[in-house]
């Protein structure tokens, strides 16, 4: 049998996944000290032209479905943040991912395999990855199981690149 404090507390904890905002201070509204912390610590996005960001990137991604690249990133959302500046949390903050050396965000604590891997972020070894982490390499700390659906991996990788502010090699 569940004991109630216990119950109540699991609540709290499933309430809260995922949720990055500061406890409220003693006495002040849950929404007004939420909203409060949140500005101020929160990176500000800059205003992005989506639709523009969205066609200016390389087959296949810029055919993808942005909403639903969203939709499918909330599963990454409880260990990634996107926004420059963002904080590492289970995961690391992945703006400027594309172009960088796997294993490289600086601050955050990667796995020996991730270190030791070898390469550079882009849409493809992103694509490999996100199908099943820990079979694309073996050793990674990552637990998440993947997403199967090549669609939903293109849309996701296609909203990454566009909200971490990717932008194509200039073409010769």
């Amino acid at each position: 049998m569940i004991r109630p404090l216990a119950l109540l507390a699991l609540a709290g904890f499933v309430a809260g996944c995922g949720d990055t905002a500061t406890p409220t201070e003693a006495g002040a509204p849950a929404s007004a000290s939420a909203s409060a912390s949140a500005s101020a610590s929160a990176p500000t996005a800059p205003t992005v032209d989506r639709t523009a960001a969205l066609t200016a990137l390389p087959a296949p991604y810029n055919e993808a479905d942005l909403d639903n690249g969203r939709r499918v990133f909330a599963r990454c959302r409880s260990c990634h943040t996107l926004p420059e500046g963002g904080s590492n949390m289970t995961g690391p903050n992945l703006y400027g991912v594309f172009g960088r050396r796997a294993g490289a965000q600086p601050g955050y604590r990667y796995s020996d395999a991730l270190k030791a891997a070898g390469f550079t972020w882009d849409g493809e070894h992103l694509d490999q990855w996100l199908e099943s982490p820990r079979t694309y390499l073996v050793g990674t700390k990552m637990s998440f199981a993947g997403i199967p659906d090549p669609t939903d991996r293109r849309d996701v990788i296609a909203y990454i690149k566009v909200e971490t502010g990717y932008e194509p090699p200039a073409r010769p």
